[in-house]
């Protein structure tokens, strides 16, 4: 089903044009000047009207971020690879989609430190998140996908591990414009990487929510054990409990 690999491509396509937006509406308002030299992304977001829009434009980036973060993590377990790799994914998606946030609501002009610590979350969080797909790519379902996504992510993870270090001693060089290029070439980075998932989410025919039935073996327990594994044999002694369980429907073309 194309309808979910419509999703990153939505985000990267999206995500890009709205940041060159911000950077439009910022030169042309002339609270950035071209002739100074390459503005980094945060300055092009940092003063009004566009600071309204670039902290809102992240947090939607933000969100359909951990959306795919989430969806991709669940098709790989409904494939049955129950890896710790999968699971680490998940948790550095959120990390730098938290990262994006921060930076985008925490303009560098008013709290510079919750700025930087906003980016090094997203930039940091985001390339060892694509790295861990790159590994995920050659072992998990649909394995048929690697041929193509897999060379693709190693280069464009290559370039975003070899220009982070760059770009941070290009600052504190305090060669903005050089800084600024490389923070520019990682994020349209970042965006095509996440634009790529589409390959693996067009298996997906349905992302439902199913309940469950887990048995209660005890006549009273604490709130925090009412709910036991969703394997356990339906004939269990105990009355039974529902209990949600997301679920992705896949096929392999």
């Amino acid at each position: 089903m194309w309808a979910w690999a419509l999703l990153p491509i939505i985000l990267a396509i999206g995500g890009a044009a709205g940041i060159w937006g911000v950077c439009a509406v910022a030169v042309i308002n002339g609270t950035v000047n071209l002739t100074n030299g390459v503005p980094y992304i945060s300055d092009c977001g940092t003063y009004n009207p566009q600071s309204c829009v670039f902290s809102q434009h992240l947090n939607i980036c933000a969100f359909l971020g951990i959306w795919v973060a989430v969806l991709r993590f669940q098709q790989i377990r409904d494939f049955g690879l129950n890896s710790k790799v999968n699971t680490a994914s998940l948790v550095l998606g959120f990390i730098s989609a938290l990262g994006i946030s921060v930076t985008g609501n925490f303009q560098k002009t008013v709290l510079l430190r919750a700025h930087h610590f906003g980016a090094f979350l997203a930039f940091i969080g985001g390339v060892t998140f694509f790295w861990l797909h790159v590994w995920l790519t050659y072992k998990a379902k649909p394995c048929q996908d690697h041929h193509r996504v897999g060379p693709v992510r190693i280069v464009l993870c290559s370039i975003c591990t070899a220009l982070i270090p760059v770009a941070i001693v290009q600052n504190i060089k305090d060669h903005r414009s050089s800084a600024a290029i490389c923070e520019w070439v990682i994020a349209m980075v970042f965006f095509v990487l996440f634009g790529l998932f589409g390959v693996e989410l067009r298996h997906i025919d349905c992302v439902r929510l199913t309940v469950q039935a887990a048995p209660r073996t005890q006549p009273y327990c604490s709130p925090a054990s009412h709910f036991v594994h969703p394997r356990a044999p339906a004939g269990a002694e105990g009355r039974a409990l529902p209990q949600a369980v997301a679920q992705t429907d896949t096929h392999s073309e």
